[in-house]
């Protein structure tokens, strides 16, 4: 698969070439770190005087840099499919050489900090359910009023367990039902196909 470069992030990598190889590499441990920490603008500042440039080409180069390592990392893309992915950047094979080197690197490092990076949401473990039908009260001699009760049992990243209460009368049910097959029949769509296969 290849990584699909806008023209702006084109023109972000393209203050690169005009550096040496070895502050190329710089920016990619700045890149890693401020993945881990944050960014700091008196880095830039500090990098900024030293090659005698203002400081938002400084920060537009490292924040290049950071999207094509995370978005490369994130789609676990091959040497092959990075190299050509590189490659419509009209770069030295000198530089596209040292990318590859770079994202080799760093690549298992920067998946483990976009996984601490999602949040941990509870997940499906278990459904419980009940049809409890009233079908008189003292006021009414003759009704009948169904209601169904759930108990879900959710699991948390941690192992943690927890159970969600719910009640609801039938037709409440069938329109909750009806949204989520919508839903899910959304999810077949080619778009959303899409969508999901950039977020793996």
């Amino acid at each position: 698969m290849l990584l699909v470069l806008s023209d702006e992030h084109k023109e972000h990598l393209g203050f690169l070439p005009e550096v040496d190889s070895a502050v190329v590499g710089e920016f990619g441990r700045i890149a890693v770190e401020f993945l881990r920490k944050g960014t700091n603008p008196k880095i830039y500042e500090g990098a900024a005087r030293k090659l005698s440039v203002d400081a938002e080409t400084v920060q537009h180069g490292v924040e290049g840099l950071m999207y094509l390592l995370t978005e490369s990392s994130k789609l676990m893309i091959s040497e092959v499919d990075f190299q050509d992915s590189v490659l419509v950047l009209g770069f030295t094979e000198e530089l596209n050489q040292l990318l590859l080197q770079l994202y080799l690197e760093n690549r298992k490092e920067i998946r483990h900090i976009l996984g601490e990076l999602t949040p941990s949401l509870p997940h499906y473990h278990n459904l419980e359910w009940r049809l409890d039908v009233q079908l008189a009260s003292r006021a009414l001699r003759q009704q009948v009023k169904p209601t169904v009760s759930m108990k879900l049992h959710l699991e948390e990243s941690g192992g943690v367990k927890s159970a969600k209460v719910l009640q609801t009368d039938p037709a409440t049910l069938m329109h909750l039902i009806q949204e989520l097959e919508k839903a899910l029949a959304e999810l077949k769509t080619t778009h959303c196909r899409r969508i999901l296969r950039n977020i793996k």
